[in-house]
């Protein structure tokens, strides 16, 4: 438990962060960036977007310094509210649509356009209709990730940036899906 003169020093260190002071503000995040860093990773379960919420964190409380009241709540509490709110912010901004299955199927049957060859345009028609089949085993995310970056020639970085999501949360779906694609591809060929 914190004492009340922990709770004097916390007060203080706020002070000084709404005063701008630049040693004051370093000693601030270094004091609760852990407690921080914790609460936004167990609520966003993310590690790449908990450090962008704990940014967010220290930028807010940075601009609400001079209107903390210590009758209210400890630093440490008022710090870890701000905290919760931005990480669920930060999840429903990063929510990401549904997946519109009939586009990734479009998407799948328009990449490598089959030729005037009817048996060739029958291969392509089946080989597409199997790595369909295989792309809805993934989840939507990953599905849509795997889309980009293979048809669509999307890098991880374009990926992130389309999606709204940390790179390497984009770098994880590729892989993971890619795996899983490989995987799927093996037992139907077994």
């Amino acid at each position: 438990m914190f004492s009340r003169a922990d709770r004097a020093g916390d007060a203080a260190l706020l002070a000084g962060l709404a005063l701008d002071d630049a040693e004051v503000s370093v000693a601030f995040v270094r004091r609760f960036q852990r407690a921080v860093y914790g609460m936004a990773v167990s609520i966003t379960r993310d590690a790449g977007l908990a450090e962008d919420v704990s940014q967010e964190v220290f930028v807010r409380a940075w601009g609400a310094a001079a209107s903390y009241d210590i009758r209210r709540a400890s630093v440490l509490t008022w710090l870890l509210t701000i905290t919760r709110n931005a990480a669920i912010d930060a999840i429903r901004a990063r929510r990401p649509a549904p997946a519109d299955t009939e586009a990734l199927d479009q998407l799948l049957r328009d990449a490598g356009a089959p030729t005037e060859d009817p048996e060739e345009t029958a291969l392509h028609r089946v080989e597409t209709d199997r790595a369909i089949a295989h792309l809805h085993r993934l989840s939507p995310v990953q599905a849509r990730a795997v889309v980009l970056a293979v048809l669509g020639g999307c890098t991880a970085a374009e990926v992130a940036d389309r999606e709204g999501i940390p790179l390497g949360t984009a770098k994880t779906r590729i892989r993971d899906g890619l795996r899983r694609l490989r995987t799927e591809a093996e037992v139907s060929h077994d």
